[in-house]
């Protein structure tokens, strides 16, 4: 039998449309398609969703760049299958005329957020600018598609710093006009010429690359200190999702998002997550824009908003679980760009469980409930409510108050960045403006993460909440540089190796340890009983199917 590294197959019979009839529904094909281009291929071909059409570069694929390098005939068969997709969408890849621009992203079997490559706006050459501004009617628009391509494409694919390239970065206020994103492409442009390096304008050479750059991040640093942390193999390998662009971007009738289907911190049956109006995916995972929360969509979009909320339904229905879903709104219009079975946290784990079983819908059996949360979940959900009981009464006055991202209260020094984090002795709390991928070495030893931007599902909130760290985000009233935190007039409140305490459900930052003054007299069962009932169903569940099981020995 082979490896899931190799596979003796052709490229060509391992590229799969989203639509392709499989022999087996796609949600099981996930050591195939990977954990995105399963949920892709199901919600487009089982469940109707509407779902950009594209390709899933099998992950077998990644498993034999990684051994022998560029599979033969992988060129061929992506052209193949790009052919097909001009067809399908009526659009020539890269072509100067209503051009079809491609979205590449990874997806491996097992969820790894943020850690592996993402192009947008693949396609794009000067002559598909002009034919986007065409088709769009809106030529600062194609030229902001133009730029962010090209610092995504240098920074991801050939590996330029951000920094060095001349216009990737601005720091003026306000959205840029024609002319302004003009000198930053010539800017960034520029800079690669110094380097020696050039992108191509052809857009097949510009997938292959991008591709290529999927299946090199699997082993990249970042993600190979994520895997170590999470227990998930080095040999698995990504699949890579080849998806047609929708903009979230493109004008005021259009957004984006990442949303939950419940709360993944309570387990309370609401959408849970950040909405972004007229802007690309990545703003809203990378925690550097102040987004909204879901429900203010509602608001903005709101037949859109009506229709995600019916999608949710039907997905976490489907599924049978909380569902994780990225989302964009273009002109109005609803795509839905992925869904997987999302992180929780403990409590959300207990109550979500129990209540999955009283779904008419859903109908989860106990047994199922009380496998899907463990004995040693099942205490973590009893420690977090009984601390948080317990500290509600806090008399020191918080020096800032966020977003809860991840709950629990803790204490530790402040580190400012992943490097001195990894080195520390100690409980540390990280504290940065946002968290990347590159964060995940010092985020996997800190005890709390402190972020000054970012929303309910950055980068800091979605990995702190999978690995059980109490994160506060989207702190805005602290200015946090490379040697200290202060206010934004300047008073500097704390610096490296000073002590704070964040609380991950309320949001709340001090300054050393609060003072306390506990006011709650109850009892751990009356706190339990409380908030959060369902615990004590749970463990009735659990005793029943232990007693099951040892009356079949």
């Amino acid at each position: 039998m082979s490896s899931p590294r190799q596979t003796a197959r052709p490229p060509a019979e391992m590229i799969f449309p989203f639509d392709y009839p499989h022999d087996r529904p796609p949600r099981e094909l996930i050591s195939v398609l990977g954990g995105k281009g399963a949920g892709l291929a199901e919600m487009t071909s089982v469940l109707g969703l509407p779902v950009p059409a594209g390709f899933t570069v099998a992950v077998p694929l990644c498993g034999t760049y990684r051994d022998i390098g560029w599979p033969e005939g992988l060129d061929a068969a992506l052209e193949q299958q790009c052919r097909a997709l001009e067809q399908r969408m009526g659009r020539s890849f890269g072509g100067p005329t209503e051009p079809l621009l491609l979205a590449v992203r990874s997806g491996a079997p097992r969820s790894m957020p943020g850690m592996l490559d993402t192009v947008l706006n693949l396609g794009l050459n000067p002559a598909a600018v002009a034919g986007l501004a065409e088709a769009s009617g809106d030529a600062r628009f194609a030229g902001e598609s133009y730029r962010r391509f090209l610092m995504m494409y240098a920074t991801t694919v050939l590996g330029v710093p951000a920094e060095r390239l001349r216009g990737g970065r601005r720091d003026r206020v306000g959205p840029a006009g024609v002319d302004e994103l003009r000198a930053d492409v010539d800017g960034i442009l520029g800079a690669l010429t110094e380097e020696g390096l050039s992108i191509p304008d052809d857009p097949m050479a510009q997938l292959r690359g991008a591709v290529e750059a999927v299946f090199r991040s699997w082993d990249s640093p970042r993600a190979r200190a994520y895997r170590a942390h999470e227990g998930i193999a080095d040999d698995l390998g990504t699949a890579v999702n080849v998806q047609a662009m929708v903009f979230g971007n493109l004008d005021d009738e259009s957004g984006t998002g990442v949303v939950f289907t419940r709360d993944p911190s309570t387990g309370e049956a609401v959408p849970y997550g950040d909405f972004l109006p007229r802007a690309q995916g990545e703003e809203v995972v990378a925690g550097t824009a102040h987004t909204l929360t879901i429900d203010a969509m509602g608001k903005v979009l709101p037949n859109a908003y009506d229709e995600l909320r019916h999608h949710l339904r039907r997905l976490e229905i489907h599924y049978r679980d909380l569902c994780d879903v990225e989302f964009t709104v273009e002109r109005g219009r609803l795509w839905i760009l992925q869904t997987r079975v999302g992180k929780r946290g403990a409590v959300a784990a207990v109550r979500a469980a129990v209540e999955m079983v009283d779904d008419p819908d859903i109908r989860l059996s106990p047994e199922e409930a009380s496998a899907r949360v463990p004995s040693a979940l099942r205490d973590k959900a009893r420690a977090e409510v009984l601390a948080a009981a317990r500290h509600t009464s806090a008399s020191s006055v918080p020096v800032a108050v966020g977003v809860g991202a991840s709950p629990g209260r803790v204490t530790g020094a402040v580190v400012l960045d992943a490097d001195a984090a990894a080195d520390s002795e100690g409980p540390v709390i990280l504290v940065r403006p946002e968290t990347s991928p590159e964060d995940v070495h010092g985020m996997s030893v800190s005890v709390g993460i402190l972020t000054s931007t970012g929303g309910l599902v950055s980068h800091a909130a979605v990995v702190a909440r999978g690995w059980g760290i109490p994160a506060v985000v989207g702190a805005g009233s602290l200015r946090i540089g490379p040697d200290g935190v202060g206010r934004p007039d300047g008073t500097p409140l704390f610096a490296a190796g000073d002590e704070i305490t964040i609380d991950g459900t309320t949001g709340e930052v001090w300054l050393g340890q609060p003072d306390e003054t506990v006011t709650i007299a109850a009892s751990d069962d009356e706190i339990l009983s409380r908030h959060l009932p369902q615990l004590a169903q749970l463990e009735r569940w659990a005793r029943a199917g232990r007693a099951l099981a040892g009356s079949e020995v």
